[in-house]
């Protein structure tokens, strides 16, 4: 790992389902998704980096992350073209973009395109999806 804005995706180690709580291997791997207002990150306002929790990828800068209302962090931004990709999400009768870890697959919520400016983009991603590398 060169720094926190990870870009060299092949040297990321991915946890083994033991090293996740169950909470983490439901919503990774399995798709579920944490109930709204209960994340570990809804209200965080400290300064970093959000990593993925499985591999260690940088996704998201907290500069980027807003209060949307919705019950879910927030990121009006990915961090780089290496941070996540999006996939087609028609589960559940409704037609939305899912989000993952552009490393390892993991499951991290959907894409919106209700978001401010200058993206108008919400990244709405489950809070036991992430971890918080603050800045020092």
């Amino acid at each position: 790992m060169t720094d926190n804005n990870q870009s060299d995706n092949a040297s990321l180690r991915i946890k083994e389902p033991d090293e996740l709580t169950p909470e983490q291997f439901s919503i990774c791997r399995l798709k579920s998704t944490e109930p709204p207002f209960t994340g570990k990150y809804v209200d965080c306002k400290s300064d970093g980096i959000y990593q993925c929790v499985c591999c260690g990828n940088a996704l998201f800068d907290s500069k980027t992350k807003y209060d949307s209302g919705s019950g879910w962090p927030s990121f009006w931004q990915v961090l780089s073209e290496n941070s996540v990709a999006e996939h087609a999400d028609t589960t559940h009768g409704m037609r939305r973009v899912e989000v993952t870890c552009k490393a390892c697959d993991a499951h991290l919520g959907h894409v919106f395109t209700d978001g401010p400016a200058p993206t108008g983009l919400r990244y709405c991603i489950n809070s036991a999806a992430l971890h918080l590398q603050e800045r020092a």
